[in-house]
């Protein structure tokens, strides 16, 4: 203690900043080590995955284009994925969960008219048109959906994340990854992650709750109730 109050203030406060960013590092760190570790198991392929395994495939969003609407290279990927379960029988739903908080931007309308295209009945492809977050995702799953198990498709460095959220809430979670190549940008992707881990960590504690809820929309009934016109099909 004598020592480091012999040195000079501005030295002080450097070895204070570099002792803090070194406890944040290993906070970040063993976040993300637990998060993953707590999880990893809960990852299969596609062949591992059994007939009826789940009430519903979460499909999480992944962006599209502005311009035309269409999703985005990953998340047609997700897509692809989500709807080959579907067909191979693992689950009878499909749960879209993505951003449509604006006129102009609209993930899950995008999703579904994909899945559509690809031979899903549009009953069976919900909606959820307030995932804004992995975190809301998986709560409004829970607490609108009424999900009690689910198989959620996502790219892997993000699959930790998804299950950890959902186990979070109650849901039984299996997750498949959607990775097909080597993305862009998938350093930016994987430092993005790991800091969002700790958030989503630590409002897994708090349980804050997001942005919108409503009344339930149970998994197991009809699709088109999420649908942006009221006539249900």
């Amino acid at each position: 203690m004598k020592i480091f109050k012999s040195l000079s203030l501005k030295v002080r406060i450097m070895i204070i900043l570099v002792v803090c960013f070194l406890f944040l590092f290993l906070v970040l760190l063993m976040v993300n080590l637990y998060v993953i570790g707590s999880t990893k198991d809960d990852i299969l392929s596609f062949a591992e995955v059994k007939k009826g395994q789940a009430d519903c495939i979460i499909v999480l969003g992944a962006g599209v284009s502005i311009d035309t609407g269409y999703p985005s290279y990953m998340l047609r990927d997700r897509l692809d994925k989500g709807v080959e379960l579907y067909k191979a029988g693992a689950a009878p739903k499909m749960l879209m969960s993505g951003d449509h908080g604006r006129d102009y931007y609209d993930e899950v309308n995008a999703m579904k008219q994909y899945a559509i295209e690809l031979g899903v009945p549009s009953e069976d492809i919900f909606m959820d048109h307030a995932g804004f977050s992995t975190y809301e995702s998986m709560y409004r799953a829970k607490k609108i959906f009424d999900v009690k198990s689910a198989i959620v498709v996502t790219h892997k460095y993000h699959l930790y994340r998804a299950l950890y959220n959902a186990e979070a809430f109650g849901v039984s979670a299996k997750g498949v990854e959607a990775d097909t190549v080597i993305y862009g940008a998938q350093m930016y992707h994987n430092l993005r992650e790991s800091l969002s881990r700790l958030k989503d960590f630590s409002y897994t504690i708090l349980k804050p709750k997001p942005k919108y809820l409503g009344d339930k929309i149970p998994i197991n009934g009809n699709g088109n109730r999420t649908n942006d016109y009221k006539d249900i099909e």
